[in-house]
């Protein structure tokens, strides 16, 4: 049962965030209030493979794209990332970029494995997706993040992009999230195999309840399992709540 103070900081919704996870069983939508986490369903039923925000919720699954869950004719996408118009990818590479309601055709890739704003994370490096398909730099890359200062995690390392991309961390790193005003990096956490690290003016490694499989970072960091457990941690240790959904994806913090 929740305390009364937790109650009252709970019901305070100008300081609520909502977490949205992509599942085998759909969009998984959270509602958190610091470490306090409060109501959660499935919002959009189908198998969700990634999340962007391009000022509503794009869904990648295996049917199509959802903007808002509402199928956009793209068909079946893995990835799917974008900031004021969605890009999405096809399992067998195609990237394509919705504009005026419509699909435009941008290039094609085999090896994408993530996308977030305008960048790709793919096997031969950071592709950057403009009127083409442009690599720019690195190689192994498993995710990317662009809010703040653009960040790639890589077979290699987890980079940072500067005067060229500079290597923050050395190891093999899966997964990257971060925030920020343009060229700050205010917050960040990031996956290598089951240890997370995250940044607060310099990169630490922190304790987890159990290996993650998707993490992000907003007014806390938040941590999902495979197998549906979500975990959130506003500066007092971990909070946790099983919510009932398997093969956790991906996961968006709005």
């Amino acid at each position: 049962m929740s305390s009364i103070e937790e109650k009252r900081v709970y019901a305070d919704k100008s300081a609520e965030t909502r977490v949205y996870l992509a599942t085998d069983l759909g969009v998984l939508g959270v509602s958190v209030s610091g470490d306090s986490i409060g109501n959660f369903g499935i919002e959009h039923r189908c198998v969700a493979r990634d999340l962007a925000w391009v000022g509503e919720l794009a869904v990648a699954t295996d049917e199509d794209v959802l903007l808002e869950g509402e199928p956009t004719g793209f068909g079946p996408a893995v990835a799917v990332g974008g900031s004021v118009e969605p890009i999405a990818v096809s399992p067998v590479g195609r990237v394509a970029r919705l504009e005026g309601g419509e699909w435009t055709e941008i290039g094609t890739h085999e090896d994408v494995r993530a996308a977030d704003g305008d960048l790709l994370a793919t096997g031969e490096g950071v592709y950057r997706v403009g009127d083409d398909l442009t690599h720019v730099g690195l190689e192994g890359v498993h995710d990317v993040s662009t809010p703040g200062i653009p960040l790639a995690a890589t077979d290699s390392g987890l980079y940072r992009l500067g005067n060229g991309w500079m290597r923050d961390l050395d190891g093999a790193f899966d997964r990257v999230s971060g925030t920020g005003s343009p060229g700050e990096l205010s917050s960040g956490a990031t996956l290598a195999g089951d240890t997370l690290s995250v940044y607060g003016g310099e990169w630490r490694e922190r304790e987890t309840p159990e290996p993650l499989a998707a993490v992000a970072v907003g007014e806390a960091v938040y941590g999902a399992s495979s197998d549906g457990m979500l975990y959130v941690d506003a500066g007092e240790g971990w909070r946790s709540q099983a919510l009932g959904v398997p093969g956790v994806r991906a996961m968006l913090v709005r």
